[in-house]
């Protein structure tokens, strides 16, 4: 369909057809982000989370390397807390990159493969995180 606004020289508008853009190697190029179109609920305090998991794994450790038990409270303590924090923290970014995912099998399936490759390794990394927890209670 020709626009007979159309003048040589002038820009193209939305509204004209475009030629795809394409790449070195001929291909069309994939758009390098797909919006979020639903938030998840901790997303605004996402690195403030991380930042408590941070300080309570510098408090276990230090006291570890200082000699204390795992059983002892200080050790205890920051582990059930920053344990906590973290499994909240990877659970909501478990959710954010499933709904990536979901979003980007449509525009390229590669990209929304490897990002349930993601999910899976942050869900073994729960289950680690609950080993690990479990060991410290434990002691």
């Amino acid at each position: 369909m020709e626009d007979e606004r159309h003048v040589p020289g002038m820009p193209v508008l939305d509204r004209q057809e475009r030629t795809p853009r394409l790449d070195a190697r001929g291909r069309p190029l994939v758009p390098s982000r797909v919006p979020e179109t639903r938030p998840t609920p901790l997303q605004d305090v996402f690195i403030y989370l991380s930042v408590g998991v941070l300080v309570c794994g510098v408090i276990a450790i230090s006291a570890l390397e200082l000699g204390a038990r795992l059983g002892d409270p200080v050790v205890k303590i920051p582990v059930l807390f920053g344990g906590g924090l973290l499994a909240l923290v990877t659970f909501d970014a478990i959710v954010r990159i499933w709904r990536s995912a979901w979003a980007w099998l449509p525009v390229d399936r590669g990209r929304g493969l490897f990002r349930f490759v993601w999910v899976a390794t942050l869900v073994l990394s729960l289950v680690l995180l609950a080993c690990a927890v479990w060991l410290v209670v434990t002691a």
